[in-house]
């Protein structure tokens, strides 16, 4: 058997109609530091071309390692060429320097004699994928593993939170084989962080400056600078944040920078939870085990029935925003209450202000209670007269319409609905007059929402719902780790996000 180096923990999947881009993508994020790739020779017109690319980009980057792929169309790939025909396409990626073939199952079992001869030459991965979820996985490695590799590589679509659980698994059921574990998908994307650090050999990434291959895959530089992939252990705690739509959330940002700036064995990912999910979403969060997370739109009100000590605010509120485990029990409190209190205390007194809510939903809960604890004369105003009858009721507030409160004068107006979030950030819930003299919005993404911008147009003061992240988040913090938080890296880390966000949504609108 050939000499062998070690793999790195990060494979760039590249797979392009020429074989040109293909070399420059690599030198690209050979410069950046990635030393392995996957060509994926089937995307090519002639899979051949991928020898003369294999061998040119080895003989100025020797250092590297290439895994040579070139998938059969019935399995989801671009090659249709016989299953032979394939066999000859990664013997000949061999001879031009790949250190490693990937073949998928469907194809092994049908030349399982041919594989020693590719095997003896180099690193033999075999693949399963399911495009469609994830089946009984135990099952399917026992399948691939009568089949003598180097490494087995299985792949699933997650279709709920637990699958993540399910897949990650596999690399303690089978220990001692060489697994790469993944599930496709926005929903399986905690996989691709944390699959390495629980027993896979490597995970994809997409390149820098191009899609990736599968359904889920981001860049190498996200995985090493955001999730800090290289730093964490086996041992790290796992927090997260449950969302749906869960993509533009920037809390992994703040709080992989926190653990970082406190030197914690730590990572927090983004889960992306239907509103049908939370009870599945337990399974991923008792069995992983998740540590603790974030709660936000649209689960914050109905997390409460999951949990096992609610505080006493967050009960009143029917509102959960923070949930972390403790000697066995699920708690949750509501750190929402004091992102609205503290930077409304910074402009003005709020005992006795009079102050006008818009919203009835769970994020104007948390800030309608916090305000009339803290002495507000508060009214709401929100699309659903009912919802808004039923929340100033339950804190002491004024119900009003949608009319008294455009011809009303308040010292400040809190908006607690998403209007205005990314991605429909041109929606706004004044049209003209905004009737207060201090506008809090709570949206944070984008940070100049159209409700501020109009609210400096009329020269107001204005608080950004960044203000708001930060305070709850900070508060997030200290109640998963006992420690204090570092505010300063997480304002920072907050602020660089959001611009990133920017200048993509920018690319994206040809800007």
């Amino acid at each position: 058997m050939p000499h062998r180096r070690p793999l790195p923990k990060i494979c760039i999947a590249l797979g392009f109609a020429d074989a040109s881009t293909l070399i420059a993508h690599a030198r690209q994020e050979y410069e950046a530091g990635e030393r392995f790739f996957e060509f994926r020779l089937d995307y090519l017109p002639h899979p051949e071309q991928g020898f003369r690319a294999t061998s040119e980009f080895l003989a100025t980057h020797s250092d590297c390692s290439i895994l040579a792929t070139c998938r059969r169309h019935q399995n989801h790939g671009r090659f249709n060429g016989s299953i032979e025909e394939q066999v000859k396409v990664l013997g000949g990626a061999i001879d031009a320097g790949a250190q490693a073939v990937d073949v998928e199952i469907e194809s092994a079992e049908s030349i399982a004699a041919h594989l020693e001869e590719l095997r003896a030459k180099a690193m033999l991965v075999l693949s399963y994928h399911n495009y469609g979820g994830t089946p009984a996985l135990e099952t399917v490695a026992r399948r691939m593993m009568r089949i003598p590799a180097d490494a087995y590589k299985i792949v699933t679509t997650a279709r709920k939170p637990s699958d993540n659980f399910r897949v990650l698994n596999l690399a303690k059921l089978f220990s001692k084989q060489n697994l790469i574990l993944l599930a496709m998908g926005e929903i399986g994307f905690p996989t691709r962080v944390l699959s390495t650090a629980l027993g896979g050999i490597y995970t994809y990434a997409a390149p820098n400056a191009a899609e990736g291959t599968a359904s889920g895959q981001v860049s190498a530089r996200t995985l090493r600078q955001l999730y800090r992939i290289d730093k964490f252990s086996r041992a790290a705690k796992i927090f997260g944040v449950i969302a749906d739509p869960v993509r533009h959330s920037i809390s992994p940002a703040v709080h992989n920078r926190a653990f970082q700036a406190r030197r914690m064995d730590a990572v927090y990912l983004p889960f992306l939870v239907a509103p049908a999910q939370l009870k599945d979403f337990f399974i991923l969060a008792e069995k992983q085990p998740i540590s603790g997370f974030s709660v936000t739109i649209p689960h914050k009100q109905k997390i409460v029935r999951y949990l096992d000590i609610v505080d006493p605010l967050a009960r009143r509120v029917g509102a959960v925003n923070t949930v972390w485990r403790k000697a066995g029990k699920w708690r949750g409190a509501n750190t929402d209450s004091e992102g609205v209190t503290v930077p409304l205390s910074k402009v003005l007194r709020i005992p006795k202000s009079r102050m006008l809510l818009v919203g009835n939903g769970g994020a104007a809960r948390s800030a309608a209670y916090a305000l009339t604890t803290a002495g507000a004369d508060l009214s709401i105003v929100g699309r659903n007269p009912d919802r808004v009858r039923a929340l100033a009721k339950a804190c002491g507030a004024n119900p009003i319409s949608r009319e008294q409160a455009e011809n009303g004068s308040f010292d400040a107006v809190v908006h607690a609905t998403p209007l205005g979030m990314w991605p429909r950030v041109e929606e706004c819930f004044f049209n003209g007059r905004i009737p207060g003299d201090v506008v809090f919005d709570m949206v944070y993404n984008p940070q100049e929402t159209v409700l501020l911008r109009k609210a400096r147009e009329q020269g107001k003061t204005v608080i950004e719902g960044l203000q708001m992240f930060i305070e709850q988040a900070c508060r997030q913090f200290e109640l998963w780790t006992g420690d204090s938080a570092p505010r300063p890296v997480m304002e920072k880390a907050a602020l660089e996000a959001l611009s990133g966000m920017g200048n993509q949504a920018a690319a994206e609108n040809g800007a």
